[in-house]
């Protein structure tokens, strides 16, 4: 029962109340958006409550205010009108954020406990906690820059404080509400905001204006003025910087982004420099390249040491640890300590104090060399504080090496360790115990964080001076640490993974490789292949050697990471209760606790008088739930006892079922078996659903026949066992009773006879002599004559006599055969069991005695189908429902209210929030045509999708029959519309979203009718839906004995028919959805259908608003923007615009996803806002908990509350391929268990992706949702995450709710996903809110947020460069010769075999064992480990292999060379075929080409390596590597549909040439491979000097294949001489000069005198032939040397073009520039041929196809469907006609 007191026409008239569809429309004529704020007389929903009126009402009191001057003042305005006039506010604007403010107060007010004594004044308690929300990023910053607060309150009992609270909170939102851009920059809003209060101040206290001698009035006070005069001043110098950075391709350092603005207000030279109003001619408004202000706080510059720098202490422990295990290993012991034992030992360990402090100092030189252009004249400190830095590191390590030389300069000069050089290593340790002060310090402070967090977030000058020398003052990043319980959880976590790690590197990368390295070193006389330039060769072997297990060493604690998290999060999640309702069968199991469990989380309890629940009551909440999840008591009884609670029950679960039947996941018959009827027939028991109860009567009938003999208390005993048993018995019977008494006229004999035969055997029930009066055996033929009546009753037409066959049939077996004591006819008589009047004998009975229903009853039809259902049912039913979605929504659901969740609150107490989804022009509905286009196999979307959803397609096809549809070829005409929305819900497309997020509103309905409803509503009600649907079908008749299909109600349309309206108006103001349709008014000029769909959508959901950038033309080239926001008018019956709120300039500053979400985020409402993303979708059940997981934010997660609730995605496209599957695998393994363990224990949860929910108001003024400059901040939505953890916000993660979500299905999709993805996370590592993250948290924390982003494509990375130098390490070992001569020093084979280690790692299953195990702990063990062996089956490991190449391609080229953007994926549908040329195109750089010089490397070392004679020892190596070869080539292929179809190759083939040789001017790249060509070059022309230095220095490696293969000739007769490597550039130049011949001689003769190019033609083979039969002839050359020749030559040529790529700015303009373009055309060709052969090969073998298919659809397969159909395109004619 509500608390607070409202008038009584709020609730209606009890059940009998008229219901309402939809709130009565307002008589206005001012459009509003959710509440009619300037008519609350008005009849709308919201308005009936006190709180909206007591906030609208403070508002009100301006009338004693100093009136605003040049404009009239009317008695209406409040005081946001008020500040509007005097600041020059927008009045849209100003009608947007009263709404905003008011429906904030008042939702705040709603959730008081106790409720205030006076509900229609404002609590100032409210208002107080709203301002200080409100306000605290202001507040904090004044605190930072040593200002005052311009918030200035009176005492708390001044009557002036309300209107000054408000006055400030209202002044904050209308600044931030008209800040378009700026709201990027907090801090600039901050600066904004506290001088306009300073003028409010002025304004309330009348302060004279020095100037002009009279009151003072704000500058901005006219129209448009704050617009004008505030926001665009700030705005153009952003866009002159965004300008600056050439689209995104300029250094990060040559411009300012948001981020350098927001800073540049954490200095108190803000002040000085720009003053109030703003100076325009201050140089931060300068767009002059000499006055401009340059970068603030940090600069972002490309390069790889930014992974050092950010990440410091992290290398620092690496490198140190492996020095230190290095001199321990080379000591020779079996074990660590007994090294650890010699004094000698412990010396040589101190040298890695002389290590780290050159790190110090390597890391200084960074900081210096990337941060020397903050250094200004008004940053001088930060200056000198760089140089000391270095110096004081510089001296350290000059201090360390002095002391460790005198240490053994003593030790040596005595002999042996004496009393002297004890003495020495005693200074030297002195040294380092200051050396380590610092990082004791920090120890201290880790151990203690509340002291850091104290010393950080006090803004006292002397800890700032104290804190000087350690990092920049910043903004962010102060009070970051965490409770000390979170504090020991990561800690303990990380010392795991670190001593698993370390103790893995000694005794298997490092102490194996001491024994090979001495074996190296100590070689001698070596003859070496080739012309040896280094005298000590043997150390460049070791360093090969060494090389890869360094890498792996600097790797590897990236798998110990997964490993370690994989285990904590199952053991986590085990705790969490996740996965133990896994199936139908296990809730089966648990369904009678159930409904008790959705009772305890769902329905609000009686509310507690105060806010904060006791302990006492927290205890008695938790033994409660531990009740429930393990059975303990019998919950089902006391629902029995409480059929209100029941009855509730029921209407939740029959409406999540109706959404089932909606949305075509069940059909008509599996929604009768899964539903939960009205208590009705008198039945006792709980009537569970059929498909519970399935064949439980006939088991009981058969115990009952089988222990005929038995006691009646043994039988029901062994029957009560099984709760769903007793209650089918029970059901079964009372139904019985009911029916036969029903259709038996009240007032005959018969009924009169039937009665006592009833009462017969309740009595014989009551009093236990059932068995004993009664024979069982008897009971299986009632059964059979039950049945049978009830067929006869469900038939169309009631055929009387025989029912009344039947009937007397019942009877002579009831009054015989039954009775264990056979009565005589007298008895009977006696009894009333036989008629009195002899003489009717000559009729049957019940002859004239049957009275049946209306054939059109459909009440009475349902119940006797169910009744039916349960005598006749010989079936388990664990199938029902048969769709597997389904089946696993209702698990989740079902497990979900079993895990800990909050309680639910009232729905009018809950926390209002809002969704929001960007969206661009992305596909809104499928058009017809676009559902019939068939693609080149001649499939069309809607052909796929029947075959993919075959069941859904049936339960669709049997609604559109039950809605009127006569014939199937209607579905394109009167039901095209319900078609297209089907297949758009399977689609990624915005009307799913949409459908989706309207579930809250929905649900919001429906709980707050269920919150205040009494139990006459209740019960009434539940009866009345029954009652409605026979009242709207009561003319319709069935067929069969099956579920009516006519009879059966509209789904969804049941519990709405007991709404009174007020659950309108409470889900109106708790619940708001913006669509942010940037594109919505383009799109309506242009008449795109997307628009009219979207205004459909609106139509059709009254809670769903629009906000869109309108572009309004003035002149010729003025342009206006406006930020707009529409809904659908239900009265006017038309699209209005609510509120136009202008911004300074065009909407795209930065990335446009953030700058949509970002002009759209005013309009939002509420307390918390879900972002939501255009690929995800949503469900009713789970909407019905949004208001558990609200109550999240009230609830400590450590030593804070948290600013975002992480929740759970499903993703839903795994069942389109096996491709799919692969990738929903990898992604929920993420976003499970991943996230699981990164909010606990980790605590470095950030935000990833589109289902999270922020705080609202905490992110408002704290930058957004989201960061938005460009290039750098192209993964937005991390950097929230970034942002919240830095400004000391928490985020949780909770897995008792879910979201959907759609991901890319096809192999270039996702591959263009993963490149987004893996370039945003190069371009992080540049980023500021990295490295301060790097900084600012402690050293496990910064180990977390490392490997959990840019560390695992990092590490990604460095996984490949492996690969690379260990093939390269070999291809040394063996062209040089050392190989053999180590291999016979030693005599081990296993040199090598160590450093293959990290394949078996990397390749193993390591990288799948999060996603075993998350499978286990969802799905079972089992299951888990068949997935795991299907997916090897289905090549899986070639797309992980694939995956792996992409992201490390991606990511270092970003950091090298940038080139980061967004790369649209499509979402759609992938069944087509990809041309093998859109392959290439796709894949040359980052797979085809490096995979082909690995396998040159391969097969080069083969053939020259001793190994390669030992084809075993040869294959270990080598064989992951080849693995890797064949899935950079193959992959794109066998994930290809038709990717072997020889057919298919052919025409690719043709299509790949003329590709080639196009040559068009101004052509696509996907026309011409020069445009082409020059776009995979792009990157190259944007690059600084340093990234063209390394990338030359890289490609200097394709040389060494030339240096080595040609000592390797026979041709050069084993000389040494570097003649030979000089003479064989003689080869390389006459093959160019033949080319360059050919190419000039094709040039100029081919066109018109063709003669003479055949001639050019035929002389140069000519020439080749002879020379090339003279040095067969003459020299020791062979044919085998041609083709050495080209595995050596070929490379070299790649070399030269790729740096010649490099140079292309000083080549373009030369003659050499068009050879170099010719040459790089026939590489392509050349590599694309290489490609294109296996794949021809497989493609021409029979039967490669068809295993192609079946891999790439496997799943499909298993679920009956019909890909092979799919793909050769013949469609058969049993699906419905598309003409």
């Amino acid at each position: 029962m509500n608390l607070r007191q409202r008038p009584l026409p709020t609730r209606g008239g009890g059940a009998n109340a008229p219901p309402q569809q939809r709130p009565p429309p307002p008589l206005l004529s001012e459009p509003f958006n959710i509440i009619p704020i300037h008519s609350v007389l008005s009849d709308h929903p919201s308005l009936r409550y006190p709180e909206v009126r007591a906030a609208s009402a403070a508002l009100r009191c301006a009338g004693d205010l100093r009136k605003p001057p040049f404009v009239p003042w009317h008695d209406g305005m409040d005081l946001l009108d008020w500040l509007g006039l005097f600041f020059g506010f927008q009045p849209d604007s100003v009608r947007n954020q009263r709404e905003h403010l008011v429906l904030h107060l008042a939702n705040a007010q709603m959730r008081l406990h106790p409720p205030p004594a006076a509900p229609d004044r404002l609590d100032p308690g409210i208002l107080r906690r709203f301002r200080t929300k409100l306000l605290k990023n202001y507040e904090s910053w004044c605190s930072y820059l040593w200002k005052r607060s311009q918030v200035r309150l009176p005492k708390r009992h001044n009557p002036e404080l309300q209107r000054r609270e408000l006055l400030y909170v209202s002044l904050y939102l209308l600044v931030w509400g008209e800040a378009a851009n700026l709201r990027f920059a907090p801090e600039c809003l901050c600066y904004i905001y506290h001088h306009m209060t300073m003028e409010l101040n002025y304004i309330l206290d009348d302060h004279m204006d020095e100037n002009t001698g009279q009151l003072f009035v704000p500058s901005t006070c006219k129209e448009f003025g704050f617009l004008n005069d505030v926001v665009t001043p700030v705005y153009v110098t952003i866009k002159n910087e965004v300008s600056r950075s050439r689209n995104g391709t300029a250094p990060h350092s040559a411009w300012r982004n948001y981020d350098d603005i927001n800073e540049y207000f954490w200095s108190r030279r803000c002040f000085r420099k720009i003053k109030w109003p703003f100076d325009l001619s201050a140089n931060f408004f300068s767009a002059d390249r000499e006055r401009r202000v340059g970068k603030t706080g940090f600069v972002e510059q490309r390069t790889f040491w930014n992974v050092f720098r950010s990440f410091d202490r992290l290398w620092v422990l690496l490198i140190l640890y492996f020095q230190a295990a290095a001199i321990v290993a080379w000591a020779g012991r079996s074990y660590p300590w007994e090294a650890l034992g010699d004094r000698d030992v412990q010396v040589e360990l101190l040298t890695v104090f002389i290590t780290w402090s050159g790190l110090r100092f390597v890391q200084s030189i960074l900081d210096a060399g990337t941060q020397y252009s903050l250094v200004t004249r008004e940053t001088k400190l930060l200056g000198i504080r760089m140089v000391l830095k270095s110096m004081v590191a510089m001296t350290w390590g000059v201090v360390f090496g002095v002391f460790y030389a005198r240490i053994w300069s003593q030790k040596n000069s005595d002999g042996f360790w004496s009393d002297e050089a004890y003495q020495r290593i005693y200074m030297f340790l002195k040294a380092a115990g200051v050396f380590v002060i610092p990082e004791t310090l920090a120890l201290i402070l880790f151990i203690l964080p509340w002291i850091r967090n104290l010393i950080e977030e006090t803004d006292w000058p002397v800890f700032y001076y104290i804190m000087w020398w350690f990092h920049t003052r910043a903004f962010v990043g102060r009070g970051v640490r965490e409770g000390l319980i979170d504090n020991v959880k990561y800690s303990l976590f990380w010392i795991v993974v670190l001593a698993s790690k370390f103790i893995f590197s000694y005794f298997l990368q490092i102490r194996p490789l001491v024994g090979p390295t001495r074996a190296l070193l100590n070689l001698r006389n070596v003859t070496y292949q080739w012309h040896e330039f280094f005298a000590s060769a043997n150390r460049v072997a070791v360093v090969m050697l060494w090389a890869p297990v360094v890498l792996i060493y600097l790797v590897d604690l990236q798998i110990w990471y997964t490993v370690v998290s994989s285990v904590v999060g199952s053991i986590i999640g085990l705790f969490s209760h996740i996965g133990e309702i896994r199936n139908i069968n296990q809730l089966r199991l648990r369904f009678q606790f159930f409904a008790s469990a959705l009772q305890f989380n769902l329905m609000p309890e009686d509310q507690v008088p105060t806010s904060k629940k006791t302990l006492v009551h927290k205890l008695r909440d938790a033994i409660q739930r531990f009740k429930l999840r393990y059975g303990l008591g019998q919950p089902y009884k006391k629902m029995e006892s409480s059929q209100v609670e029941a009855t509730r029950f029921a209407l939740i679960w029959n409406e999540m079922i109706a959404t089932f039947r909606e949305e075509d996941l069940i059909s008509d018959h599996e929604l009768e078996l899964l539903e939960l009827p009205p208590n009705c027939w008198d039945i006792k028991v709980i009537r569970w659903p059929c498909a519970l109860l399935c064949n439980e009567l006939l088991l009981a009938l058969d115990e009952a026949v089988d222990m005929a003999d038995a006691s009646d208390r043994y039988v029901w005993n062994h029957i009560c066992k099984n709760e769903y048993r007793r209650c089918a018995v029970v059901e079964a019977y009372d139904s019985v009773k009911y029916l036969l008494l029903e259709i038996i006229k009240y007032d005959s004999e018969e009924h009169s006879i039937a009665s006592r035969i009833f009462a017969g055997v309740d009595s014989n029930v009551q009093y236990e002599k059932f068995t004993a009066t009664y024979n069982t055996l008897v009971l299986p033929k009632i059964h059979a004559q039950l049945i049978s009546l009830i067929k006869l009753l469900l038939q169309p037409e009631k055929k009387i006599d025989k029912v009344v066959d039947v009937l007397q049939a019942l009877y002579e077996l009831a009054v015989r055969e039954l009775p264990r004591e056979k009565k005589s006819v007298a008895m009977l008589k006696q009894e009333g069991l036989w008629p009195i009047d002899e003489d009717n004998g000559a009729r049957l009975l019940f002859e004239n005695a049957v009275n049946l229903p209306d054939a059109g009853d459909a009440f009475f039809n349902r119940q006797l189908r169910r009744l039916l259902t349960i005598l006749n049912s010989r079936d388990s039913m664990h199938n029902i429902p048969r769709n597997v979605e389904a089946r696993r929504r209702i698990a989740f659901f079902s497990n979900s209210l079993f895990m800990n969740m909050p309680r639910a609150p009232h729905v009018e107490q809950m926390m209002a929030f809002s969704v929001l989804t960007p969206y661009y022009d992305e596909e809104v509905l499928f058009g017809k045509e676009a559902l019939r286009k068939q693609n080149e196999d001649g499939v069309s979307i809607l052909f796929y999708l029947q075959k993919i959803y075959e069941d859904e397609w049936n339960n669709f096809m049997e609604r559109m029959r039950r809605e009127g549809m006569k014939d199937d070829s209607e579905i394109w005409k009167s039901k095209s519309r319900d078609l297209r929305h089907w297949a758009s819900y399977r689609g990624q497309t915005l009307s799913r979203t949409v459908r989706g997020m309207m579930y809250y509103y929905r649900a919001l309905k429906m709980l707050s009718f269920l919150d205040y409803a009494s139990e006459m509503d209740i019960r009434q009600g539940s009866q009345d839906i029954y009652g409605q649907i026979s009242q709207s079908n009561g003319n319709m008749q069935g067929l069969g004995n099956g579920p009516n299909p006519q009879n059966l109600a509209r789904a969804g349309s049941s519990i709405s028919l007991l709404f009174k309206g007020d659950e309108f108006g409470t889900a109106f103001m708790k619940y708001t959805y913006v669509v942010a349709c940037q594109m919505y008014g383009v799109h309506k000029a242009k008449r795109d259908d997307r628009a009219e769909e979207i205004s459909n959508m609106m139509k059709n959901n009254e809670a769903l608003r629009v906000a869109y950038v309108d572009e309004v033309h003035k002149g010729r080239e003025e342009v206006d923007y406006y930020s707009v926001l529409v809904k659908y008018d239900q009265r006017s019956k038309s699209e209005v615009e609510i509120y136009r709120v202008k911004l300074p300039g065009p909407l795209k500053l930065g990335e446009g996803k953030p700058e949509n979400q970002n002009h759209a985020i005013i309009f939002t409402r509420g307390d918390a806002v879900q972002t939501i993303d255009m690929n995800q979708d949503n469900y009713f059940e789970e909407a019905l908990k949004m208001r558990n997981l609200l109550e999240e934010f009230k609830i400590n997660r450590g030593i804070r509350k948290p600013s975002i609730l992480g929740v759970r995605e499903n993703i839903f496209t795994g069942s389109v391929s096996s491709l799919a599957w692969f990738m929903s695998a990898q992604e929920m393994s993420f976003v499970t268990l991943g996230q699981r363990v990164l909010a606990n224990p980790l605590k470095v949860r950030m935000h990833y992706g589109h289902p999270d929910v922020f705080d609202r108001f905490w992110f408002l003024t704290r930058g957004g949702i989201s960061k938005a400059s460009r290039v750098i901040n192209i993964s937005e939505d991390i950097y929230a995450g970034f942002n919240c953890t830095l400004r000391g916000g928490n985020v949780s993660h909770h897995e008792y709710i879910q979201v959907g979500k759609g991901r890319d299905v096809g192999l270039n999709q996702i591959s263009m996903f993963e490149a987004k993805v893996a370039s945003g996370n190069g371009e992080q590592v540049l980023s500021r809110d990295i490295y301060r993250l790097g900084h600012r948290l402690d050293f496990f924390r910064m180990l977390s947020v490392f490997y959990t982003t840019v560390g695992y494509y990092y590490n990604n990375m460095i996984v490949i460069v492996m690969v690379y130098s260990f093939l390269w390490g070999r291809l040394y070992l063996s062209l040089s010769g050392v190989e053999g001569y180590a291999k016979n020093a030693n005599d081990n084979e296993a040199l090598g075999a160590i450093l293959n280690q990290q394949f078996a790692i990397q390749i193993g299953i390591f990288t799948a064992l999060p996603m075993i195990m998350e499978n286990s702990l969802e799905r079972g063990f089992l299951p888990a480990i068949w997935d795991f062996i299907t997916m090897q089956f289905q090549l899986a490991s070639f797309f992980y292999t694939f995956s792996m190449g992409t992201r490390s391609h991606f990511f270092g080229r970003t950091i090298l060379h940038g080139g980061a953007k967004y790369r649209a994926t499509g979402r759609g549908f992938v069944v087509e075929h990809k041309s093998f040329a859109e392959n290439y195109r796709l894949y040359a750089r980052s797979h085809f080409v490096k995979a082909i010089e690995l396998g040159i490397i391969l097969i080069v070392y083969a053939s020259t390596s001793p190994i390669g004679e030992n084809t075993f020892v040869y294959i270990i190596m080598t064989i992951s590597s080849w693995f890797l070869v064949v899935s950079w080539i193959m992959a794109p292929f066998i994930f290809n549909p038709s990717g072997f179809d020889w057919l298919k190759t052919v025409y690719d083939f043709d299509d790949f040439i003329k590709w080639i040789w196009y040559k068009g001017i101004l052509v696509k790249a996907d026309q011409s491979w020069e445009t082409w060509w020059y776009e995979e070059q792009d990157h190259l022309r944007t690059t600084g000097l340093w990234g063209k230095l390394l990338e030359i220095i890289l490609d200097l490696r394709y040389f060494f294949f030339q240096y080595g293969i040609v000592y390797h000739l026979n041709i050069a007769g084993n000389s040494k001489s570097i003649g030979v490597y000089l003479l064989s550039w003689i080869y390389l130049i006459v093959v160019v000069g033949i080319y360059i011949v050919i190419a000039y001689a094709r040039d100029k003769y081919a066109a018109k005198e063709h003669i003479y190019y055949r001639l050019v033609q035929f002389l140069v083979i000519v020439l080749t032939v002879l020379v090339i039969v003279l040095l067969l002839h003459f020299t020791r050359v062979t044919v085998i040397d041609f083709i050495k020749s080209l595995l050596a030559f070929v490379p070299t040529g790649w070399g030269m073009l790729m740096i010649a790529q490099v140079l292309r700015p000083f080549l373009q303009s030369s003659l050499v520039w068009d050879t170099v373009v010719s040459l790089a055309r026939l590489y392509d060709m050349m590599f694309g041929l290489i490609v294109m052969a296996p794949l021809a090969f497989l493609s021409w073998m029979p039967g490669f196809q068809e295993m192609q298919t079946r891999i790439l659809f496997n799943e499909a397969f298993s679920r009956g469907l019909q890909i092979s159909r799919i793909l050769t395109g013949k469609k058969s004619n049993v699906d419905i006609d598309n003409d």
